[in-house]
């Protein structure tokens, strides 16, 4: 009925348009032919509808693919706390090999003395990455750090990275190479986008050396519950660098005495573990811990036995535009006695003990299509020497003061990738360090 119907309808169709048929037999005939272009006709939409339902599965079929890939990835960056451009660039579906960079450029004015405002090209960094298929990938990344490096000038040319990792099918991942330690907020998350202020903050520099990374091997894995964990085996500090006759050691100790895989000594290593919880949309919850010895069985080193160890607690949380923060963080060094006595009289021995903690609150004041303005205040307190081990009576080492800054500003971001910044930082102790901080970084 309904090709008849059909045939009839083109039949009055045709003649309606003053169209005529070839001559046939009949009427009788004439449908029946009509009957059979019709029939035709239908068969012709029947197959381009199967065609068109095979290519939407196929769609959805790719899409799928790609969407789980990159959602994959992205998880296992958020896990992981691997905030660096390389790493990122990772998590969506693009090419093998992706280059990435970021860098900052500061200018630093003393409240108190405008003689010695300075500028500085802080770092630059170049990294690369490398997916040789979808479970392993290579990162590395290069830097350089106040414009020129040389044997004349201040600057440094470093690997800052360079691992290559591997994940297995339970979402266990395996890496080896020199690799960042998962210490803190910002070691593993340190690009100027990623952070408030102009400068790092002073807990996760001068307790926490930043950026601290290791020559190893480490195992990361993560949960459905949103656990995430990282543990490893890797090289560690070297006490036999300390120099009691500078002031280095009292700026950051461990960043005094870090290898930064040159020629690391090996014979002591070290261990460290991280435990993260993201359960609670825009809640992070974690705790890290590193130790080992540090004497590396020197000759004539007297210290041998001593075991430096650093631990802390941290946590951040993102309620819509606010962004809070708290840290702590304390070290130790063991087995000190005797080395601090072959440093006697000099200004710089070694600390027992030292430790820094921080509470940061930031808001999103304005934002709109590609920019936003995000006013942020810290307070931290950091003692580089907070104690000393027991020395004979006259010998005694007087312990560090603890310092108290409070830091004021803002970021403007102009997209994703670029950060204005500007911020006030008062000193409690010495207000000689008092100054005015201005900045600009990138990262993508």
């Amino acid at each position: 009925m309904k090709k008849t119907f059909l045939a009839q309808a083109l039949y009055a169709t045709f003649a309606c348009a003053g169209l005529s048929f070839p001559a046939y037999a009949g009427e009788a005939e004439l449908l029946q032919k009509i009957e059979k272009l019709a029939a035709e006709l239908e068969s012709i939409k029947a197959e381009l509808a199967a065609n068109r339902q095979k290519t939407d599965r196929v769609q959805q079929q790719q899409e799928a693919f790609v969407s789980n890939m990159a959602s994959r990835d992205t998880h296992q960056i958020a896990a992981a706390g691997s905030d660096n451009a390389a790493s990122a660039a990772l998590a969506s579906a693009g090419p093998a090999t992706v280059v990435s960079s970021y860098g900052e450029i500061n200018y630093s004015r003393p409240k108190n003395d405008a003689s010695q405002a300075q500028a500085d090209v802080a770092r630059a960094v170049i990294g690369l990455s490398h997916r040789f298929d979808e479970k392993t990938k290579m990162v590395a990344e290069f830097e350089w750090e106040h414009a020129i490096a040389s044997a004349g000038d201040k600057g440094e040319a470093e690997v800052e990275q360079l691992y290559v990792e591997h994940e297995f099918n339970n979402s266990l991942r395996a890496k080896a190479g020199l690799f960042l330690i998962p210490a803190g907020l910002l070691n593993t998350n340190h690009e100027p986008t990623a952070y408030f202020g102009v400068q790092r903050n002073f807990v996760e520099t001068a307790i926490i050396p930043s950026t601290w990374r290791e020559a190893g091997f480490a195992l990361s894995g993560s949960h459905d519950n949103g656990i995430s964990w990282d543990a490893g085996l890797t090289t560690g500090f070297d006490l036999t660098k300390w120099n009691a006759g500078e002031t280095e050691g009292r700026v950051s100790p461990l960043a005094s005495i870090h290898q930064e895989g040159q020629l690391a000594k090996s014979h002591d290593l070290s261990v460290h573990a991280a435990l993260n919880w993201r359960g609670v949309p825009g809640l992070l919850l974690g705790a890290s811990i590193f130790s080992g010895k540090a004497g590396h069985a020197s000759t004539d080193f007297v210290a041998n036995d001593s075991r430096i160890s650093l631990w802390d607690v941290h946590a951040r949380y993102t309620p819509g535009s606010w962004d809070l923060s708290a840290l702590y963080a304390r070290g130790n060094i063991s087995h000190t006695e005797t080395l601090n006595l072959t440093f006697a009289g000099q200004p710089t021995p070694v600390p027992s003990t030292f430790y820094g903690w921080y509470l940061q609150s930031a808001y999103k004041l304005w934002s709109t299509t590609g920019y936003s303005l995000t006013p942020f205040v810290r307070y931290e307190q950091v003692n580089t020497a907070a104690s000393y081990s027991a020395m004979p009576q006259g010998l005694a080492n007087a312990t560090g003061e603890t310092e108290k800054i409070a830091t004021l500003g803002a970021s403007f971001k102009i997209g994703e990738g670029v950060v204005l910044k500007a911020d006030l930082q008062k000193f409690k102790r010495d207000s000689s360090l008092d100054r005015v901080n201005l900045g600009v970084g990138y990262a993508f």
